[in-house]
């Protein structure tokens, strides 16, 4: 299913939904269900290594993989923009940290790679794909900023370490770029029936990565 572009709407038109904003109230308990798992707080309170934090960025590399692994289709909607891609940047990181060889040294988990094999499976769903896209590139806009500030206060992590969390926005900050892209969702107009499948497939990306989370403490 491909989202539809949008179209400009008569003045007499009532206010879009604000879908972004729904989709964030919706999947609040989920988001901190996921954020709060114990080998996230342990990594972000300074209780592991610089050699977990590899282990964890390995896992999301094969992640990455697969989300990008769509690329870009003609007539995509705005607010899928090829700037956001970040497995170049993770497998720069992953080099500079020892882990080059990542694919060999830190093959997915079953978790991951259950994760990477949905994220094919509904790259051609354009509202589902859109779920995952929301998940990750504004949690790295967000929570990711913090979480490259933390490793590399307790980890010693390098500029050279951390590039997956430096987004080149032109002259839009991530503040500024958050919200063109939360506008850019709001423009696709969705239908009620496709918010409802968005919200529930964003729920479904949080627990997808709170799985993931699980694995790498166990």
């Amino acid at each position: 299913m491909s989202i539809a572009p949008p179209t400009t709407a008569p003045a007499t038109a009532t206010e879009p939904l604000d879908v972004a904003a729904l989709v964030r109230a919706a999947s609040a308990d989920d988001h901190r269900a996921a954020e709060t798992r114990g080998f996230i707080t342990a990594l972000m309170g300074g209780e592991l290594s610089l050699d977990d934090y590899t282990r964890y960025l390995a896992q999301f590399a094969w992640v990455y993989e697969a989300l990008e692994s769509r690329g870009s289709r003609a007539g995509d909607p705005e607010v899928f923009d090829p700037a956001l891609a970040r497995l170049a940047a993770i497998e720069a990181d992953l080099d500079a940290l020892g882990a080059s060889d990542w694919r060999e040294t830190h093959p997915a988990l079953p978790a991951t790679a259950a994760y990477a094999a949905h994220l094919r499976a509904v790259a051609d769903d354009d509202v589902r794909y859109l779920a995952h896209h929301y998940t990750r590139y504004l949690g790295d806009l967000s929570g990711g900023q913090a979480i490259a500030a933390l490793v590399a206060r307790h980890y010693g992590a390098t500029p050279e370490q951390l590039g997956f969390y430096r987004f080149d926005l032109g002259e839009d900050g991530p503040v500024r770029y958050k919200r063109k892209y939360r506008a850019a969702m709001n423009a696709l107009a969705l239908q009620p029936t496709e918010v409802d499948r968005l919200v529930a497939e964003v729920r479904e990306s949080f627990r997808y990565n709170s799985a993931i989370f699980e694995a790498l403490a166990a």
